[in-house]
C-alpha cells in the first residue's frame, strides 16, 4: 500500500497533520527535561557540539511514530543517521535544534520535520515549544505561524535590515569560521542576532522577525524544513558556497543577492 504513494494533497495532508501533532508531542517531552538536572549532556564531534538524553528521546520517538504509521518511508535523522526505505518519501528531522541553547536552559530550541518526495521538499514543520511557535508549510500552500499567514519581510537596505548567522563546530581549530563574514557585514548593517538554532534563524526569516540570515557548514536536518518555509513565505534561499556542507543565504530576493555578493567575494 505505501509503496502506491504518489504525490497528492490527500497524502499530503495526512503527513503534514501527523508531523505537527508528533512535533508538539516532542516539544512536551523538551519542556518535560527543560532546566532540569538530568539532561545527560555529552559531546559529539568537539566540545561545543552537545547532545542530551533529549535530543535521543525526542528522535526515538518520531522515530517510532514514523516507522508505525509509514513503515516504507525513509528516515534522515541527525542523531541515528539515514534509515534507508522503499518509499519516495524522506523524514529529515531535528529533534532538538538548539541544543546548547537547551543545555543553557535558554528558550530558543525546536524541533525541525521535514518532509521530502523525491528528494523535494513538500512539507515543513518547526515548533518551539517554550514560546509555542508552531511553524508550517506544504508547498505551494503559503507558509503559517500557528494557523495565520506569514511573509517575508520587504526591507531593501542593509543599513536598515537585523541579520542572524551561526558558526560552525570546529571554530576553535579551523579558521574558516565565519568570522570574517561578520567582520565584513556588522558594520553595514542595523543588528545582527546569533539565536543557535538555525531552523528557527529561517523561520524568523520567513515570518519578517528577521531580515536575512546566512550560515555554512550546515546539515541537511538543520534547514529542510526551515528552507520551505521561507521559500513558500515569498522568500529566496540562495546557495553561497557548497565546499562546507550546506552554505546558505535566506531572506527576501534583494537583500539575499547583496549579502550574496559580500560573502561571494570574500570567498572567492
Amino acid at each position: 500500500m505505501f509503496s502506491q504513494y504518489k504525490w497528492n494533497m490527500e497524502i499530503i495532508n495526512d503527513i503534514f497533520n501527523d508531523a505537527v501533532e508528533w512535533a508538539k508531542v516532542a516539544g512536551s517531552i523538551q519542556l518535560k527535561y527543560f532546566r532540569s538536572n538530568d539532561l545527560g549532556i555529552e559531546t559529539k564531534t568537539s566540545v561545543h557540539d552537545v547532545v542530551t538524553k533529549v535530543d535521543k528521546e525526542c528522535e526515538e520517538y518520531l522515530i517510532g511514530k514514523i516507522n508505525e504509521k509509514y513503515p516504507d518511508h525513509g528516515i534522515l535523522g541527525e542523531e541515528s543517521g539515514e534509515h534507508i526505505n522503499s518509499s519516495d518519501f524522506q523524514w529529515v528531522i531535528d529533534p532538538l535544534d538548539g541544543t546548547n541553547n537547551y543545555s543553557q536552559g535558554l528558550p530558543l530550541f525546536c524541533v525541525s520535520i521535514g518532509i521530502k518526495y523525491k528528494d523535494e521538499a513538500v512539507v515543513g514543520v518547526v515548533y518551539t515549544p517554550y514560546v509555542n511557535e508552531m511553524f508550517t508549510a506544504i508547498k505551494g500552500k503559503g507558509a503559517y505561524l500557528n494557523g495565520a499567514p506569514i511573509k517575508i519581510g520587504n526591507k531593501s537596505k542593509l543599513n536598515e535590515s537585523v541579520l542572524a548567522t551561526g558558526f560552525p563546530y570546529d571554530k576553535d581549530v579551523n579558521p574558516d569560521n565565519n568570522v570574517d563574514n561578520v567582520a565584513s557585514l556588522i558594520p553595514l548593517i542595523r543588528g545582527l542576532r546569533r539565536m543557535g538554532a538555525a531552523a528557527y534563524d529561517l523561520c524568523c526569516v520567513a515570518a519578517g522577525f528577521l531580515d536575512a540570515y546566512w550560515e555554512f557548514n550546515l546539515q541537511p536536518w538543520d534547514v529542510c524544513a526551515g528552507e520551505l518555509i521561507v521559500k513558500e513565505a515569498g522568500g529566496e534561499i540562495i546557495p553561497f558556497r557548497n565546499d562546507r556542507n550546506i552554505g546558505i543565504v535566506a531572506g527576501n530576493n534583494n537583500l539575499c543577492r547583496q549579502i550574496y555578493m559580500r560573502l561571494h567575494n570574500k570567498n572567492m
